[in-house]
């Protein structure tokens, strides 16, 4: 038999695996009750967690082991087990497809299936499957702020130097970030030579626009004296504004600002009628300013 029919033979033998197809989500955490928090978390915070309750079924099958939502773990990973039994999903990681509920979903299943204390493998791809929304109790998420990664560890592990010195690498990257009383997923963060108000708005986008533009056109876009609105980033299928504050000004003094813009935004939403020339200027220039998400 020749070279190449044998090749051949080899192939045809050789199971197809099937092909994932990925398909994207404009709006991966629609229909959960603290939605623009989710995007927070993913998008804008860079240490925090909150505590996840699994449905009663999946609390049947695999015990009712404490699940932790974390912006980010060790080296970006999807998922962690601890010895206890403890599980934390974390929201930023590198690999993911176009449907993020879905990925943390499987993430979180995966770790359900593995051994407490033991490695979680995650598929970059999991194809069909449940999602976010079919495998928690919804409601809103009662979220802790961090400084540092401290989080992650168990007690004692920082008396390795090696964890040691990881954690303060991985602590010396966060920006200082507060969340904010005065709106829900509105967050005070300081950056190198300013800090920002950003806040992830609940309504869908062209009715946050038209909000935003009767602002603008009124000339009540900003929070006040020595801010200015930077433009605004879309994330997760939801408008995302920005503020530049001045940097030597801590996050409690902008509780009140903010409030006060929260009300003024409320007001314009309540607007029905078409958007009239200043307005359209206004969304026009709104539009022009966009931003890269940073």
């Amino acid at each position: 038999m020749s070279k190449r029919r044998k090749n051949q033979r080899a192939v045809e033998a050789t199971p197809r695996r099937e092909k994932v197809r990925d398909i994207f989500v404009p709006r991966p955490f629609e229909g959960l009750a603290d939605e623009p928090e989710w995007i927070a978390l993913r998008e804008l915070v860079p240490a925090a967690s909150a505590p996840l309750r699994l449905t009663p079924e999946l609390v049947e099958e695999y015990g009712d082991r404490p699940v932790t939502l974390a912006t980010v773990l060790p080296m970006a990973a999807p998922a962690m087990t601890k010895p206890d039994g403890r599980v934390l999903i974390g929201l930023q990681r590198h690999q993911q497809s176009g449907d993020v509920s879905r990925d943390l979903a499987e993430a979180l299943l995966c770790a359900l299936r593995t051994e407490p204390g033991g490695q979680v493998s995650v598929p970059p791809l999991p194809g069909p499957g449940p999602r976010l929304q079919d495998i928690l109790v919804d409601g809103p998420l009662e979220i802790t702020m961090h400084d540092g990664f401290e989080f992650w560890l168990d007690p004692g592990a920082t008396d390795d130097p090696a964890v040691q010195a990881s954690l303060e690498r991985a602590n010396a990257a966060i920006y200082p970030t507060v969340k904010l009383a005065a709106a829900a997923a509105a967050y005070w963060c300081q950056v190198p030579e300013k800090a920002h108000v950003r806040w992830v708005l609940p309504e869908d986008e062209d009715t946050a626009l038209d909000a935003l533009s009767r602002l603008s056109a009124a000339g009540t876009l900003t929070l006040g004296e020595q801010t200015k609105f930077a433009g605004m980033f879309r994330a997760h299928g939801r408008l995302v504004p920005v503020w530049d504050l001045p940097e030597d000004a801590p996050a409690a003094d902008w509780e009140a600002p903010v409030a006060e813009f929260a009300k003024r935004y409320a007001e314009a939403l309540e607007e029905k009628e078409p958007l009239d020339a200043a307005g359209r200027r206004a969304r026009q220039g709104l539009l022009g300013r966009q931003l890269t998400l940073r």
